[in-house]
């Protein structure tokens, strides 16, 4: 069954061409120590900022419930919300455990190969996969996770290395994990956290094991950590491993990481900045972020439960990603497969239309820096990028002025050295145009 189009409103592109600077040189490599201070100031692989757009894939045990978040087991049985209670009250037996729910997670349908051809046609230049969430469910052999690991239970495959393989043969983009460092349950944790995480079971013997195992085993560009459970980075011995990934593992000079490495770390410490989920500050932020976010507008897992309204539109989308870029910002964009592996139609249409948008726009988005202004202050809705090295401007514009003119206050022409170009008019109907509209620039 064909998912039905959305028409909504033309999403057009401008392109001014200024003359700018060229954007500053940056040094060299150098060993890091085991400090905030000299990892903090290693410089960022050049391959992320020019990314722009990546995919997140969250998928684990929590997608054969599918049942109001990928936070299912904690709803249930920590803090016994009444809508998890009742849903497993009213479809499960009496004596079912969450552990149950592992042999139903069968990526019977899983394809990594067809994957990797939906990803490829988002647009998009990276992918972070969840290889173990706060359940501890890991989508490979772990070695620290016996019988609760997608080799041993449920799909009885190397979920990771399948799509590891297919990203790299069948596209262009780099591929990453996300991994949680602690996990709800583990009865190590649990009794670390009791001694006020004084004692340091859990990372020793399992948070530390599975991540150089990740490392080596994998290869990941990014390495999206989450979870830190209230323990500081010096109980999950952040610092040391950091050191080890920037000075000697075989991703040293093109991994990325984030800024979940132990309470108060995030938006403060790390190679990005993430923030908060769904972070998207409206501004020029001086380091670099990404947005992560969800197209399921209330959770990052795949849910049976949710209804039309609550997926963002096409529009919605390409507002987040082209007000994300103009502020120096990368949008990770999420999907939540279902517990057979399928990508449900609403996530491929999703994905597909960014992918057309981007086919037609992406000169404005991909490698290129902030402007000296983000946004125009004069016509709503007006967003800059730029790429000085080109001497080119570009303003995305979401909505065509009624008048059929454009104002824009920010770029201040010179005569004889600005010039406008072409507006690229997309439409969601699987109709594409081309056309010009009159530029006023005001000094």
């Amino acid at each position: 069954m064909r998912a039905p189009k959305l028409p909504g409103p033309a999403l057009p592109l401008l392109i001014l061409v200024l003359l700018l600077p060229p954007p500053g040189s940056a040094g060299g490599p150098a060993p890091f120590d085991p400090t905030w201070e000299s990892l903090d100031a290693r410089q960022l692989p050049a391959w992320f900022d020019k990314a722009k757009f990546g995919i997140f894939i969250h998928w684990g045990v929590f997608s054969v419930p599918s049942f109001g978040s990928e936070w299912f087991w904690w709803y249930w049985q920590k803090e016994k919300i009444p809508a998890y209670v009742d849903f497993m009250k009213n479809n499960y037996p009496p004596d079912f455990t969450y552990e149950d729910f592992g042999p139903l997670f069968t990526a019977k349908f899983f394809d990594a190969n067809q994957w990797a051809d939906i990803l490829q046609a988002s647009g998009a230049k990276y992918v972070v996969l969840t290889s173990k969430h706060h359940e501890g469910f890991t989508l490979w052999g772990s070695e620290y996770s016996w019988n609760w690991n997608a080799v041993d239970v449920g799909p009885k495959r190397d979920i990771i290395k399948e799509l590891a393989v297919a990203v790299r043969n069948r596209t262009d983009l780099r591929f990453g994990l996300y991994y949680s460092l602690f996990e709800w349950f583990h009865p190590l944790f649990l009794e670390d956290e009791s001694s006020l995480f004084q004692k340091r079971q859990y990372p020793v013997s399992k948070m530390l094991p599975e991540l150089y195992e990740l490392v080596n085993k994998y290869q990941p560009e990014v390495l999206w950590a989450d979870g830190d459970g209230g323990a500081p980075d010096t109980y999950w011995k952040s610092l040391d491993f950091l050191a080890w990934l920037y000075n000697e593992s075989p991703v040293r000079d093109t991994v990325v990481t984030n800024d979940r490495w132990g309470a108060g770390s995030i938006c403060k410490h790390g190679g990005y900045y993430t923030c908060s989920d769904r972070y998207n500050p409206g501004h020029l932020l001086p380091h670099k972020w990404e947005n992560c976010m969800t197209i399921d507008k209330f959770s990052w897992g795949y849910r049976r439960n949710a209804g039309i309204a609550d997926y963002l539109t096409i529009e919605e989308l390409v507002k987040q990603l082209v007000q994300t870029v103009s502020c120096g910002g990368n949008l990770l964009m999420n999907i939540g497969p279902t517990q057979d592996g399928t990508i449900s139609a609403i996530f491929k249409e999703r994905l597909k239309q960014m992918g057309i948008w981007l086919k037609v726009n992406g000169e404005a988005i991909y490698e290129t820096y902030a402007w000296r202004s983000q946004n125009d202050t004069v016509t709503p809705d007006v967003w800059y990028t730029s790429k000085p090295k080109d001497k080119l401007v570009y303003a995305m514009f979401l909505k065509w002025p009624i008048s059929g003119q454009l104002f824009l206050a920010q770029p201040k022409a010179t005569l004889g050295a600005t010039k406008s170009c072409c507006v690229v008019q997309i439409q969601f109907s699987s109709v594409q145009s081309l056309s010009r509209v009159r530029l006023f620039a005001t000094p």
